[in-house]
């Protein structure tokens, strides 16, 4: 669908008590559509729903419902509130999803550095009904894919770099997201791995990560993509030669704080870099020969593949 013959109507609504989401969804509303969910990214601490793509390019304008949502921050909001706020962004959506034209058994995630993990983790506790914690609902926060950009996935693996901060903090981000320092907080730590959390069936994921990320190392998502695949699921991997972190913003959003040095919009600009690709079944082979390149038509065919049941050419 051409993007500028794309009409959509966008709406702001509150999911939970001060939490909003912002919809934009394609016209007409003549039958429910599948949606994605945005999570952005900015060490758990900064930024809100605003800092996403084009939501309009990407994917709207190829029959999704896309949705950007506000969670809590840390530190005044700790592991596992972000996770719970996903979850019942999740839950909102399904039981309201009727009003805004998505059908509510096809909803996916895609999130971008705490973004990527808060998917990431929200993902492999899909099929749990209720976490520790947790209010009880019967509405179900089961999601139908995950696609996770440069998130940490173990942490307590990052000990020994957490003492490292980026110029002017005083605090690492994992810190402020467990209530203090990962050696301290073990028991945090592993409930907030994607990677630690791995224990049967979750819905397709599909990772990315730049070979040249400082900030979080490509390790952490090979770290996520081996307990997937050792639990059978279905995952893709991209580790993308020579991309830092950030790869999936527009030029004006900084994940992590301004003066860092990210890959804004980088993904965009060279959607041909070279890839190393790892995938865990025939079908994410067949996917892999589609697109041996990371890059946004890579992501709109995951989406088509596991929430429209089709390949896009």
């Amino acid at each position: 669908m051409d993007t500028a013959s794309t009409v959509v109507r966008r709406s702001t609504l509150e999911y939970a008590p001060g939490l909003l989401l912002d919809v934009v969804r394609p016209l007409p509303m003549s039958r429910p559509l599948p949606a994605i969910m945005w999570l952005h990214g900015g060490g758990w601490r900064l930024q809100d729903r605003t800092a996403c793509p084009d939501l309009l390019r990407h994917f709207a304008s190829q029959d999704f419902v896309m949705v950007s949502l506000d969670y809590r921050l840390a530190p005044a909001t700790t592991h596992p509130g972000q996770l719970f706020d996903v979850r019942r962004a999740v839950r909102w959506l399904r039981a309201n999803g009727a009003d805004h034209g998505i059908d509510p058994g096809r909803i996916g995630l895609w999130g971008s550095s705490a973004g990527g993990h808060l998917a990431a983790l929200a993902g492999v506790h899909s099929a749990v009904a209720c976490l520790p914690g947790e209010e009880v609902s019967s509405v179900s926060s089961a999601v139908a894919a995950v696609v996770d950009g440069y998130g940490p996935a173990d942490l307590p693996s990052m000990i020994d770099l957490a003492g490292e901060r980026a110029p002017g903090e005083s605090v690492a981000p994992e810190a402020d997201l467990l209530g203090g320092p990962i050696r301290d907080n073990l028991g945090a730590a592993v409930s907030a791995s994607p990677a630690l959390q791995v224990s049967g069936a979750t819905p397709p994921f599909l990772l990315m990560h730049g070979l040249a990320d400082t900030l979080v190392r490509h390790d952490q998502s090979m770290a996520l993509y081996t307990a997937l695949v050792a639990h059978g699921n279905d995952v893709i991997l991209y580790l993308i030669e020579g991309f830092g972190h950030g790869f999936f913003n527009p030029g004006a959003v900084f994940e992590l704080g301004p003066g860092l040095l990210l890959d804004q919009g980088r993904l965009e600009r060279e959607p041909s870099a070279l890839a190393r690709i790892h995938a865990s079944t025939p079908a994410g082979a067949a996917f892999a020969e589609r697109h041996p390149h990371a890059c946004f038509p890579a992501i709109a065919d995951f989406f088509a593949r596991t929430l429209k049941g089709r390949q896009r050419s």
